[in-house]
């Protein structure tokens, strides 16, 4: 559904900074889901910490605005019945092998 959608995406970005600080983003969402409210994962040192208390924050109007961005493009793409995008280009043929030095007389 819809909502299901929605908060996938939403945990996208936890799931992205849990891989690439080479955890799996999958058990971090799962104990993010059950931790008190400010709880959450330093990626920095693989803790569970007090967010506030670590440092750790960010810029609600930082966080506002990009929800509200990736909210408007998905309504526009998901209320569109067509979408533009470029048509990938075939790959170039590979380029055939050269000739055998004998056939050319042994130079």
């Amino acid at each position: 559904t819809g909502r299901n959608i929605v908060l996938r995406a939403l945990e996208e970005p936890v799931r992205q900074i849990a891989f690439n600080a080479g955890y799996e983003g999958s058990v971090v969402i799962d104990k993010l889901k059950n931790s008190p409210v400010g709880t959450g994962f330093n990626a920095a040192t693989g803790e569970w910490v007090d967010m506030i208390a670590a440092g750790i924050i960010d810029p609600v109007k930082v966080t506002r605005s990009a929800l509200q961005n990736a909210a408007s493009v998905a309504s526009l793409i998901l209320t569109t019945e067509a979408v533009v995008a470029n048509k990938p280009e075939p790959a170039a043929p590979a380029m055939p092998a050269g000739m055998d030095p004998g056939m050319m007389g042994g130079f």
